[in-house]
């Protein structure tokens, strides 16, 4: 029978502490210079070898070269390397020196207090694990000590990391991260690490287009479903940073956490700071089990309702843009019920004079012209029809044209001696003054009260910039902000059970462990191209779950590329996801509603595989696309295929589905066949594609014997 250990053990004698997760190890060792080191990070050791493996050093020891990898390095020592705790004290000093302070173990949870050994100055490295999941979660804890007349006055805190992460050594480094912009999101690149400070960040306020504050780590030879994978990702939804720091002489860490570079936060006697969860996990199975894993963690510990279904929505945008009326909207929402859709979304143009960009933001009441009756006769049918009602909102955004503006120009966020720029005509409100918290809270909750709304899209249209205010600690607005965007959802799911929001930034401009805490799911992406989309959808679910992705059926052509695709491709594109549509629904023909309407019944019948099944990416990186959603007992399985161009003379592969049981059988109920399951795993499926370009088809299986 297999020992078992408890997840979490200190033993104070070598200072050793060991967290255990289902199919990984992570140990600390706390140096004799009082700052916790990395021991190990990966496969199940016992505790004699954990107790003997040394912490990972310089093989080329010299005066020259780094010291051993800190869980969380600070300014002092022989550490050259990016620093994750950066502080100045009054007198001019950089840097701390740590003792030990002692360690508490309360369950999966572990926590390291250090003490400088010569200022009034705590920090607490808390750690993180539970029984079901991988997922190590870390964040830091910092407290000025003194008393309010301490002599050593405030501490400007000029970085504080979440946690600092090492890999082991490898024969070489890849690193796997996000890149993108707005209609091009969560763009998958793998690249050789270079040996060299690899810097990832968005100085944005948000977490951005550009960059993910997610990554994985591999030797170069991992693939889907083989190879060691170290993965992080930080919750965190504002500006961040993410340091990768490969040395000439064969070590890797990386440090990450909230803010970016040129920005202080001043602790001042009594007061404490803590940063945002950096949570990573190990596997030893591939970027597929990689991504499952994280998915698990993200239903069971991040989302706050994973086995809610998410609706079948339908949003106005594309069919109206800044048009909207009640008449319109009703048309509309007649047609939505009609072929399915359980959520039916007004989306901007809605609110004060706000008849395009250039004003109205900040003035959260209905337009009369649009709807002189008010929302609620709009929201009273669409709830007659079957439907839920939702809401399109950007609180955090102001026009200058506004009477929000008007009586409160101070509220926005710029630097007093600076221009402030527009962008998309307008400016950004400063969340991080309680007042301006308070009136968008009061004002969005009275939204939901008054107006029957079951959903808001919650959208952020812009960056900051020019960040700044009136304010002793100006620079606290970059984390205050954040915070109280996360506050202000929080309460509202409070004040409102059942309400559901939608995370929205121009796009997938802000999606993150953050804010997926305190959201159903985020729009991915405004470029619904299914074609591209393709691409956006597997960065996308690198990390995060089907459940939580938007994604739409729009109008063809598309209004971004102006590529035109059959409804059918865009139906199987957009069903990896949570199923969405938002084209115009008045222009389609009758034969084309009867088409969605089959499609969305379709859908419904395969979301609970679709949104809360294992995700195998079976085809990626060829002509044909393919995402495998299988039961967690092997009971039902779908399959997506899309072929975005098709090859003259050359047919579709079979798609290989390794995630079957070898010794199953399997029914295709659209063939009328039953396979062997090894016959799946190692000969595959034919498609069924049908000719052409923009081909696709959906293949249902059932387990039936043995």
């Amino acid at each position: 029978m297999p020992a078992t250990f408890p997840p979490v053990t200190f033993d104070p004698d070598p200072g050793l502490a060991v967290l255990r997760t289902p199919n990984s190890v992570y140990a600390l060792r706390v140096g004799a210079d009082g700052s916790p080191r990395h021991v190990h990070w990966g496969a199940p050791l016992g505790a004699a070898a954990l107790a003997s493996a040394p912490e990972p050093v310089s093989p080329a020891a010299s005066s020259f070269e780094a010291d051993a990898a800190d869980e969380l390095a600070p300014q002092t020592g022989a550490r050259f390397g990016p620093a994750g705790l950066q502080v100045r004290f009054a007198d001019g000093t950089r840097g701390t020196q740590w003792r030990f302070a002692g360690h508490r173990i309360d369950g999966g949870e572990l926590r390291l207090r250090l003490e400088d050994r010569h200022r009034p100055l705590r920090a607490e490295l808390c750690y993180r694990v539970r029984s079901d999941t991988d997922v190590v979660e870390r964040w830091t804890e910092l407290t000025h000590t003194g008393a309010p007349d301490d002599p050593a006055g405030p501490v400007s805190v000029g970085r504080l990391d979440s946690a600092s992460w090492t890999a082991p050594p490898l024969s070489d480094y890849r690193l796997s991260h996000l890149v993108g912009g707005w209609n091009s999101e969560f763009q998958l690149r793998r690249d050789r690490l270079p040996v060299a400070e690899t810097v990832l960040t968005s100085r944005r306020g948000l977490t951005s287009h550009h960059a993910s504050p997610w990554l994985a780590l591999d030797d170069g030879t991992a693939a889907e479903e083989q190879g060691e994978v170290w993965s992080t990702a930080l919750a965190w939804s504002g500006s961040w940073r993410v340091t990768l720091h490969r040395d000439p002489v064969g070590r890797t860490v990386w440090t990450g956490g909230f803010g970016h570079e040129g920005l202080s936060w001043t602790l001042r006697p009594g007061e404490s700071l803590r940063t945002p969860v950096y949570a990573g996990l190990y596997t030893g199975h591939g970027f597929g089990a990689a991504s499952r894993a994280w998915h698990h963690y993200v239903r069971r510990y991040v989302l706050p309702e994973p086995d809610r279904d998410r609706p079948v929505l339908y949003n106005s945008w594309e069919a109206t843009g800044f048009e909207v009326d009640e008449a319109g909207q009703l048309r509309l929402a007649n047609l939505a019920a009609r072929v399915g859709a359980e959520l039916f979304v007004l989306d901007d143009g809605w609110f004060g004079t706000r008849r395009d960009d250039r004003s109205g933001l900040g003035d959260w009441t209905p337009r009369p012209e649009a709807f002189p009756r008010g929302l609620r006769p709009l929201a009273d049918e669409v709830h007659r029809l079957g439907m839920e009602f939702g809401l399109w909102v950007e609180p955090e955004m102001v026009n200058r044209d506004s009477e929000l503006y008007r009586a409160h120009p101070d509220w926005v966020i710029h630097s007093p001696r600076l221009d402030a720029t527009e962008l998309r005509n307008q400016l950004v409100l400063n969340f991080a003054r309680p007042e301006v918290e308070s009136w968008a809270l009061e004002t969005l909750d009275r939204l939901v009260r008054d107006h029957g709304v079951d959903w808001l899209k919650w959208d952020a249209n812009r960056a900051f910039t020019e960040a700044g205010w009136d304010h002793p600690d100006p620079d606290r607005l970059w984390i205050d902000h954040t915070r109280a965007v996360h506050r202000i959802m929080d309460r509202l799911r409070e004040a409102h059970p059942g309400l559901r929001i939608e995370a929205c930034a121009g796009g997938g401009g802000r999606v993150d462990l953050g804010v997926l805490a305190r959201t159903d799911q985020a729009w991915t992406s405004d470029n619904t191209d299914p074609a591209d989309r393709i691409g956006i959808q597997h960065g996308f679910g690198q990390l995060f779950p089907a459940q939580a992705m938007a994604a739409w059926v729009t109008d063809s052509p598309n209004t971004t590329t102006g590529r035109g695709t059959p409804l059918r491709f865009r139906f199987h594109v957009a069903m990896a996801g949570a199923l969405g549509i938002g084209g115009d629904l008045a222009s389609w023909s009758d034969a084309e509603l009867a088409e969605a309407a089959a499609l969305v019944a379709e859908y419904k019948e395969i979301r609970p595989l679709v949104q809360r099944g294992h995700q195998h990416r079976v085809a990626f990186d060829g002509p044909v696309s393919a995402v495998h959603y299988a039961a967690p007992d092997d009971s039902e399985h779908v399959v997506l295929v899309r072929r975005p161009t098709a090859r003259f003379g050359h047919a579709a592969a079979p798609v290989k589905l390794p995630a079957l049981d070898p010794g199953a059988r399997y029914l295709d109920p659209g063939a009328n066949q039953v396979y062997d399951g090894a016959f799946l795993i190692h000969r595959g499926i034919d498609p069924r594609l049908p000719a052409g370009d923009h081909a696709s088809s959906l293949i249902r299986l059932s387990r039936v014997g043995p």
